[in-house]
């Protein structure tokens, strides 16, 4: 279940393993398209745009919602108008604090397939009518899969503009404040965009990772592709070389429109692979920190011996938190997260096929 675990080390800095990929059942898939999952931080809430019946318009925006984390997701609820239209609405993302939704569409009043955003007061209101994000972001071609960051600066999407290697590239936009308005649109260069598709990210939670869908050669799947990952030291460093997120994850099938829990202990996509309900479905797969440090099948203070002795160190194997995949040095965040296992035997029995 170890996921190419030299690659991974050298690109974000832990080992992590992958559960086995679940659907998310027939609840909240159908047997129309159902796809691009976006959770709320709080996990309570999850948005995704289907073609399924009882629509306005082609691709309409959808959300579920579950009292609490451990509970299951309730019967999907349509956005309705006006944030859905007789267009396609599609490919949404929460912010962090829930009071944006950040979509594409070719509604009226673009150029096109644009970015679109809609907000709302609080949490317990109702989202109002949405605006175009503008030629600062969008552009007399298509756009599309934004995702939006937790500190609500970078805004990251795929394009059809000129400029980069391909048809399908990702771009970022950036703000200096929540309250500014979104800069011009950056390429993110060769280390993410190649001259096949590059298509819906998710950035994590902590800014040092972002998961794309790519067909660039040395995947598994078919015209749309896999799940790549790519790391970067900080906020203010360049992203680094792309790595395949593996077999487990990806298919021979069609991986696309990755999202990130607020934790990253969960991976939610969509896929056509066999096992489920319509032509595309979402689907969860788990990501658990490596917290047997010594491989002696049990978590105990030999483990811990061994992340103090890397102390202060960017350690792979010690470096375990704040995300599965660490940020880049050992310090209290792995070690809250080594106390949290303590004494667990290792793999746990849901890693054991």
């Amino acid at each position: 279940m170890v996921l190419s675990l030299g690659i991974v080390t050298e690109v974000s800095k832990a080992d992590f393993v992958f559960g086995e990929p679940t659907n998310l059942g027939p609840e909240l898939n159908s047997s129309a398209r159902d796809e691009e999952p976006g959770i709320s931080s709080d996990g309570l809430e999850l948005y995704y745009c289907s073609l399924r019946s009882g629509g306005h318009g082609g691709y309409d925006m959808w959300v579920s919602t579950r009292p609490t984390t451990e509970d299951d997701w309730g019967p999907p609820v349509n956005l309705g108008l006006p944030v859905n239209s007789s267009s396609d609405d599609f490919s949404e993302d929460i912010s962090a604090d829930g009071l944006e939704l950040y979509f594409g569409s070719n509604r009226p009043g673009g150029s096109g397939y644009d970015i679109w955003v809609t907000k709302r007061a609080t949490t317990d209101d109702a989202w109002t009518t949405p605006v175009n994000l503008g030629q600062q972001v969008n552009s007399s071609a298509a756009e599309g899969c934004p995702a939006i960051s937790d500190d609500g600066l970078e805004l990251y999407f795929w394009s059809t503009r000129s400029g980069g290697y391909g048809s399908y590239e990702i771009w970022v936009s950036r703000r200096e404040t929540k309250e500014d308005a979104w800069g011009t649109a950056e390429h993110l260069g060769s280390e993410i965009n190649c001259s096949a598709a590059d298509l819906c990210t998710d950035v994590s939670p902590d800014g040092l990772s972002l998961i794309f869908a790519s067909a660039r050669p040395g995947g598994y799947g078919g015209n749309i592709g896999d799940l790549w990952l790519t790391r970067r030291l900080s906020v203010d460093d360049p992203w680094g070389p792309s790595v395949n997120l593996g077999p487990i994850v990806n298919s021979s099938g069609n991986e696309n429109g990755p999202c990130l829990s607020a934790d990253g202990s969960m991976l939610y996509y969509s896929c056509d692979r066999p096992g489920g309900s319509g032509s595309q479905d979402m689907w969860q797969v788990s990501i658990s920190p490596v917290v047997d440090l010594n491989s002696d099948g049990i978590v105990d203070a030999a483990d811990m011996c061994i992340m103090v002795e890397n102390w202060g160190t960017d350690e792979p194997l010690c470096d375990i938190g704040p995300m599965p995949w660490g940020d880049g040095i050992v310090d209290v965040k792995d070690l809250i997260v080594l106390a949290e296992h303590l004494f667990e035997e290792y793999p746990p029995a849901e890693q054991i096929e």
